[in-house]
């Protein structure tokens, strides 16, 4: 409806040879808005205040010029003019009318844009290190990054959904390590795992599941001879540095016992344990992804190596100190950044800048990053990168994920414990349900902490704003249940006919409401805001119920009962839409 306006505001315009020259007219679309008074009219546009610089004219004036020239249709009952030159429309019932039309014919398309050809978006999110289970942090990421991408696809755009798998470096060996340690505490050795390594009990799991066949038998002694002491749980810088010698050391004593090939082979098998696991919970939990992304593949397939060569030909890399650096500060970063040590490892940021390398060199224009927040110094350097590279930095977006802190009866849990144990989605989704799960996760901006409150979510009343919103559409098909009891049949043409007779207060409301979701969807998208979504479903359930209060549905005078059963059923539709979207389900019955 508000791109119906637009388009008549356009036509208007068009037939101005004084204003449609106006660079203004470009942008037309985003002038018009809804009205927060409906009593000012149903939409708003500023066009004529926009014009009045470049065309030399008074706001009002032009404002009268463009209502003049307004072409004929029936979308529009009236429109005036407001304060210094505010256009406002009027919409007729016919339009709302128009619009139950279309929901009960698009049914489950209903709200989705038209397919755009570009930007091609490729979405990344969670990329948990595989390194132990999915935690309630990662639940956000996971349900943000979902619906999110769900929003794009319901906006129009080509969207794919991609998890980095980082399975290289230091944090696949130190996992290796913790397993190595849990399987000789399997066979009786006196060992700890180091306070650098992987404490959780999920590792004696892993370790009971590895294939040793062909690794060399090894003691506890054998692989803590002679190294430093560990910095155990000590919070000092110089514990963090004896932790870190103390993990480093275990490394190179390990792949020199067991041969790097064995002791990679452990580390394989591993993460590979691990990442299952979380494949597995995330499906169940309906967030899937079109391709998980290797990092180690960047290495075997030389796109480090080929990234580092498109830097070194457009003169962004420099010797210093055996190092290789990047000339990060020439595009804003606060300092340049080492791609290749002078022990010529490459580093975490070589890898970085190839992965988003690749993903553009695959035909992305515009890659969008779901990361934590504290990622927030990774943008401009990643940014820095593919300018360098010869891409625009701004094809990159980041949206940082804030941190979530559980809570039970207005109590804080503890998140975590000093033995590695955490909660985990999956301890929460059996707890509180998938559905609650996925909508609590997205109720606030991505960018403000979320508390987390698990007895709410559980709860069925209406305090519980994901049983709100999923009891309205529950209480219509209960209505369409009663309606067989009573041995009435819905005629849903007849009730399209008598739409004139919804003129009650509660009727228009919950019509004005309904138009809204396609308009709800596109600023949900492009603003990458999925809470927009579920305020809109819990306002057009609240609309429902109030009208569900006040009137009744199944009256005796046919041609009201039909046109009050199709403006309820278009609520179902549009109630279980949104809901699709944000991954929750929508029941028939509560």
């Amino acid at each position: 409806m508000k791109s119906s306006i637009a388009k008549i505001v356009e036509q208007a315009i068009a037939g101005l040879p004084d204003l449609s020259s106006a660079p203004e007219v470009a942008s037309i679309s985003t002038t018009v808005e809804r009205t927060r008074d409906s009593r000012h009219g149903d939409f708003a546009t500023n066009i004529a205040m926009r014009l009045a610089k470049s065309v030399g004219k008074n706001p009002r004036e032009i404002a009268q010029t463009i209502i003049d020239a307004l072409p004929e249709n029936d979308l529009i009952d009236g429109v005036d003019i407001a304060g210094p030159g505010f256009i406002n429309f009027h919409v007729s019932n016919k339009a709302f009318h128009q619009e139950l039309v279309s929901i009960l014919h698009d049914g489950d398309s209903y709200g989705r844009q038209e397919a755009r050809k570009e930007p091609k978006i490729l979405l990344e999110f969670v990329s948990a290190n595989p390194t132990g289970p999915l935690h309630v942090g990662h639940g956000r990421h996971a349900s943000y990054g979902a619906t999110l991408g769900n929003l794009l696809d319901a906006a129009g755009y080509q969207v794919d959904r991609e998890y980095y798998v980082n399975d290289a470096g230091r944090q696949m060996d130190i996992l290796g390590v913790s397993v190595l340690i849990r399987m000789l505490q399997a066979n009786g050795e006196t060992v700890q795992i180091p306070g650098a390594g992987y404490k959780g009990e999920y590792v004696r799991q892993v370790a009971a599941d590895i294939d040793t066949t062909g690794v060399p038998e090894i003691t506890a002694a054998d692989l803590f001879a002679n190294l430093p002491p560990d910095g155990g749980e000590g919070g000092t810088d110089e514990d963090k540095e004896a932790r870190e010698a103390l993990i480093g050391a275990l490394i190179e004593r390990v792949e020199e016992l067991l041969g790097i090939e064995s002791f990679h082979n452990i580390r394989r098998q591993s993460y590979e344990s691990i990442l299952a696991d979380m494949r597995d919970d995330l499906a169940e939990f309906g967030v899937t992804f079109d391709r998980w992304f290797s990092e180690q593949s960047l290495t075997d397939d030389k796109l480090i190596d080929s990234a580092l060569a498109v830097l070194k030909e457009r003169r962004m890399l420099y010797e210093k100190d055996g190092a290789t650096w990047f000339r990060a500060t020439d595009f804003g970063d606060e300092k340049d950044r080492v791609v290749v040590r002078d022990n010529g490892k490459k580093t975490y940021f070589a890898s970085d800048i190839a992965y988003h390398f690749g993903k553009r060199e695959r035909g992305y224009d515009l890659l969008i990053d779901i990361l934590g927040s504290d990622h927030h110094g990774y943008v401009a350097r990643v940014q820095a990168g593919l300018e360098a590279m010869g891409y625009a930095g701004d094809s990159l977006e980041v949206n940082l994920v804030q941190f979530v802190t559980l809570y039970r009866g207005g109590e804080k849990m503890q998140m975590s414990t000093r033995s590695g144990e955490f909660v985990t989605l999956r301890q929460l989704r059996e707890e509180v349900g998938n559905d609650a799960a996925r909508f609590f996760y997205v109720m606030r901006s991505n960018d403000q902490h979320l508390d987390f409150d698990l007895e709410l979510a559980k709860t069925r009343s209406n305090d519980n704003p994901v049983y709100y919103i999923q009891y309205a559409h529950a209480r219509v098909a209960s209505v369409f249940r009663q309606l067989a009891e009573k041995s009435f049949a819905y005629d849903e043409t007849a009730g399209i006919e008598a739409f004139d007779q919804l003129s009650e207060t509660h009727e228009k409301a919950l019509m004005s409401s309904l138009s809204r979701y396609p308009e709800i969807i596109e600023l949900a998208a492009n603003n990458r805001a999925p809470q927009h979504l579920v305020h809109y479903l819990r306002d057009l359930a609240n609309e429902l119920h109030s009208y569900y209060n006040a009137h009744q549905f199944i009256v005796d005078d046919d041609a009201l009962r039909n046109a009050r059963l199709a403006l309820i059923s278009a609520t179902r539709t549009v109630i279980a839409n949104g809901l699709t979207i944000i991954g929750v389900s929508a029941p028939d019955t509560m």
